[in-house]
């Protein structure tokens, strides 16, 4: 709670559901989930959000980031008793998180809500660094590739993921999904001057699924693989014959959709909440 601000606690019967969007810097973190290494995002928000409603909470994302992964909005909910502004789930939550951390915007969850189970659409983008020179100011948050890159080529063949497949050929051996089957709506490649731009949205994804494609497209604008090698690729449903998996440095988890809750905003919106008296 901001200083000052008594708190207001509802009784047990009154638990309301909070969503937070989150943006972070996956080289400060080991991944999203609370684990033995830390520090964890679950770990450092739960940490903040105690400290501004008076008590434990537990966390639930849209959906879980590896080390060194990046998110620019984030979305997770928690169930709380205590009764706080927007305003002030917000600006605690930042006094209490460490650097590389920052909760975007607060709402109140509408009935039936999930982070995770609500999602209907997530879209990542992986950043590509393609000059011959390592990366100075972008290390740890760009992935980086010396060959040159030809971005039309990999654009050309990313669009046979496009549709519902079996993704197993992109699917890392430690993915714990019941099936390999999703649905992939785009995938773009771009060249922005000397970085390349791969962004896919899927309904969901695998395990290591977006760095695997994001290998085996590398492989493909380099020319050692020809276009058509990624349908190929994923018709043999064997992550073998598939591309390296690329770093995590340039992979960000860029949002979800939600078209069940359209009252919650996108990292677009977030900038200047509604209502706020930000003078």
């Amino acid at each position: 709670m901001q200083p000052g601000e008594p708190p207001v606690v509802m009784d047990s019967e009154s638990r309301s559901r909070v969503v937070l969007g989150l943006e972070y810097d996956g080289s400060r973190f080991y991944g999203f989930q609370r684990q033995r290494q830390k520090p964890t995002v679950q770990e450092v928000l739960e940490d903040a959000i105690a400290r501004v409603a008076d008590r434990r909470v537990t966390v639930h994302c849209a959906g879980r980031t590896d080390t060194g992964v990046h998110a620019v909005c984030q979305v997770v909910h928690f169930d709380t008793e205590a009764e706080r502004s927007e305003r002030t789930w917000v600006l605690g939550c930042n006094s209490h998180l460490p650097p590389g951390a920052s909760v975007l915007w607060a709402r109140p969850a509408a009935p039936g809500f999930h982070a995770r189970f609500s999602a209907r659409g997530r879209t990542y983008r992986y950043r590509i660094l393609n000059r011959w020179t390592r990366p100075g100011l972008q290390a740890g948050r760009v992935s980086w590739e010396r060959r040159k890159l030809d971005a039309e080529r990999m654009h050309e063949a990313a669009q046979a993921l496009v549709g519902e497949h079996d993704f197993s050929s992109f699917r890392a051996p430690g993915c714990q999904a019941k099936h390999a089957v999703r649905t992939m709506r785009s995938i773009s490649v771009e060249r922005h001057v000397n970085e390349i731009v791969i962004e896919v949205t899927a309904n969901a994804f695998l395990y290591h699924m977006v760095r695997n494609i994001a290998g085996t497209l590398i492989a493909v604008g380099t020319g050692k693989r020809p276009p058509g090698w990624v349908a190929d690729v994923l018709a043999e449903r064997r992550r073998a014959v598939a591309g390296v998996t690329a770093t995590p440095d340039g992979l960000y988890f860029v949002g979800v959709e939600y078209p069940d809750f359209p009252d919650l905003p996108t990292f677009e919106q977030g900038a200047f909440p509604r209502g706020w008296n930000l003078s």
